[in-house]
């Protein structure tokens, strides 16, 4: 995920491969589990600084609610949860559950794992997460159209033996591509789809342009982070107080970790813990110093007496369990990730770009056709594998995979290893391995996490069975 630096990233001892705690992971939910009616509704709704309204889409718990950004949904690791999904909107979609390791048929692929929800249908989704962590849920239908209006959410799974913080905030980071009025741009442009991505013109957290949030004074305050765009990617740093990074992608960190700058991809997350300054009134600033002009994210605001707490109080989260690698009879697989040839995708009820720009081991697919390809590779169940990834191309590439774990090896662009992920932040010309134990069955997808290289090319899947 990260150059733990995540490029200068984390300072001080991140020593890190994580070590695999055991056991299968509890993925089936109970039956006892009430479903959260989760509901895809178009909305005109003004965001951050737009002068005029948007035409966006949501997320809503309740259809008779006024429309709002969508909710941070909240489990708790090892209970089961449930969700009756409902599309509102006027084209198929569906609901991806990113970085949760939960049953295949669950996973929200359409023709790969599960029936495209029409208009005005729905669809249960049932799953017991067996992972604490912060994670986040977005279609995987017409990616690029239905999250850059809005279909992204985070997901906190709760851990009964977490540490309790002061505070805990949630901040949900993405673009949007408007103009002033708040009409939507194009979503993407070809030039840039096949360079780093396009960009959007408004930057947000929880859809408010660089909000400012009360956090006690004095207080240790749990700031869960969710890089939901579908291109950006972050180096984030705290102005006016000190923090550490206690989870990355879902995991705990080895020991939390003094933050200088973090990169955080779309995809990823980060949890971190910030020591308020004790005098009432003060600001905090989260800022990206990624490229020439730095610029605030979000703030913190001190407010009541100061807690007086300390931030080397804070301990190491409990590790999620993972099932133990097996470095003597791993098999290799060589994972290159190039640019290509351009020509014309398939059609898809999901969506297409008109374009191919990128691939995996120089095979294109844009992972929503109704014919999808053969398997990038077939895995044996509980066997483990060393993924061999290459980037080829001078271009970072946020490199994800649905419903399994991997952690960093080695790699020529890192000093030091980040704890296991979902979602590895490949930097221009890094070579890394990665070990993976295939203990999940199904049809798993791994794509890039820019979407307009995930659906201009750069998208694959493994089976495991």
């Amino acid at each position: 995920m990260m150059p733990l630096s995540r490029r200068t990233l984390l300072k001080g001892s991140a020593a890190a491969a994580c070590a695999a705690l055991g056991a299968g992971l509890a993925r089936h939910a109970g039956a006892s589990a009430a479903p959260v009616p989760l509901t895809a509704r178009p909305a005109r709704l003004s965001i951050g600084a737009a002068t005029g309204p948007s035409d966006v889409m949501t997320y809503s718990l309740d259809d008779t609610a006024e429309a709002a950004p969508p909710p941070v949904l909240r489990m708790r690791k090892g209970e089961p949860f449930a969700a009756r999904f409902t599309n509102h909107l006027a084209e198929p979609s569906t609901v991806h559950w990113h970085g949760l390791r939960i049953d295949n048929a669950m996973d929200g692929v359409p023709e790969l794992t599960q029936p495209y929800v029409y208009p005005g249908d729905g669809f249960d989704y049932r799953f017991t997460p067996p992972d604490a962590g912060t994670f986040w849920y977005h279609p995987h239908c017409n990616t690029l159209e239905q999250m850059g209006r809005g279909l992204t959410g985070v997901i906190v799974v709760e851990d009964p033996n977490d540490p309790v913080f002061d505070a805990e905030i949630v901040l949900n980071l993405r673009d949007w591509r408007l103009r002033p009025d708040g009409t939507f741009l194009e979503t993407f442009k070809p030039r840039d789809a096949a360079r780093s991505g396009t960009f959007g013109t408004l930057r947000t957290a929880n859809w408010r342009d660089a909000p400012v949030i009360d956090a006690p004074a004095g207080g240790l305050v749990r700031l869960r982070l969710a890089a939901t765009d579908v291109t950006r990617i972050y180096t984030l740093g705290l102005k006016g107080a000190a923090a550490v990074v206690v989870s990355l992608d879902g995991h705990a960190t080895p020991a939390p970790l003094p933050l200088d700058q973090l990169d955080l991809a779309p995809g990823q997350r980060a949890d971190l813990v910030v020591h308020m300054p004790e005098v009432e009134g003060t600001v905090v600033t989260l800022t990206n110093f990624r490229g020439s002009n730095p610029w605030t994210v979000a703030s913190l605001r001190t407010v009541g007496a100061a807690a007086r707490r300390d931030l080397r109080d804070v301990r190491a989260l409990t590790p999620n369990h993972l099932a133990p690698f097996d470095a003597s009879s791993a098999t290799r697989i060589p994972l290159d990730f190039t640019a290509t040839a351009e020509h014309a995708p398939a059609p898809s009820l999901c969506g297409s770009i008109g374009y191919t720009f990128w691939a995996i081991n120089k095979v294109p697919w844009q992972g929503d056709t109704a014919d999808p390809m053969g398997p990038l590779a077939e895995l044996k169940l509980g066997k483990s594998y060393i993924l061999e990834m290459a980037n080829r191309t001078p271009h970072a590439h946020p490199i994800h995979l649905h419903g399994l774990a991997f952690t960093l090896l080695s790699s020529n662009k890192r000093t030091s290893l980040p704890p296991p992920t979902d979602t590895i932040l490949l930097q221009p010309d890094e070579q890394a391995e990665l070990s993976l134990v295939a203990d999940n069955p199904g049809d798993w997808m791994l794509h890039c996490h820019i979407i307009e290289h995930q659906k201009s090319g750069m998208s694959a899947y493994f089976r495991v069975g």
